[in-house]
């Protein structure tokens, strides 16, 4: 029976994708490397570690990741502020997790400071989930299932007894080696390729009821 519902972040409750993509060329084009938008493409799920530094990998070049990460933050924070919206249904699907009395998690491979940023955009407090994990808080990040168990530990439930909700392909994979049952939502990539999953959606206002029902 449903007890809990796992939450990523960007690509389910907000698409930050093409703001942090932005940031990333910006930073990069400062140290004289021209990084394009599919450069990251491989990496999207991942956390901003691998993020950042798989490009910076398959451009030839040693980086400080520390350091590339907190300039890249620096210019996120400006160029989405005032422009990041929730994703059509996320707070609503939200509220109904709620009112069936679920715990909530919010298990997210981005770092707390981008993190923090997102939910302050889109209108949503911290305090709206019973426990956060963040990508700083695992050691094996997505598809591994360190998050999606650390994230079930915290909300005190069996794995078996939750629902993820996930975007990237690295998620699903994550979700079903930690246990869990999950729910695909195609904002980030198509349907096919998310096919490992128990239920797909193309946004939280489509969510199959069977989902939040077993």
């Amino acid at each position: 029976m449903i007890k809990g519902v796992l939450f990523d972040m960007d690509g389910v409750l907000v698409d930050s994708e093409p703001f942090i993509c932005k940031a990333a060329i910006m930073m990069f084009r400062e140290l004289g490397i021209k990084a394009m938008p599919e450069d990251f493409h491989p990496f999207v799920g991942m956390g901003e570690n691998r993020y950042i530094g798989g490009v910076a990998e398959n451009h030839g070049v040693n980086v400080d990741i520390e350091k590339v990460k907190a300039r890249t933050y620096e210019i996120y924070e400006k160029i989405v502020h005032g422009n990041l919206s929730a994703l059509p249904g996320a707070h609503e699907f939200i509220s109904e997790c709620r009112k069936r009395g679920f715990r909530l998690a919010l298990a997210t491979s981005a770092d707390r400071v981008k993190m923090e940023v997102n939910l302050m955009e889109i209108g949503l407090s911290s305090n709206t989930f019973n426990f956060i994990v963040t990508g700083l808080d695992v050691m094996n990040k997505k598809p591994s299932p360190d998050i999606y168990l650390k994230a079930a530990q915290g909300i005190n439930l069996d794995p078996h007894e939750c629902l993820v909700v996930e975007d990237a392909v690295s998620g699903i994979t994550a979700g079903k080696a930690a246990g869990c049952r999950c729910l695909a939502v195609t904002s980030s990539f198509d349907a096919k390729v998310l096919a490992e999953a128990d239920w797909i959606c193309t946004s939280l206002n489509d969510v199959p009821e069977k989902a939040i029902d077993w």
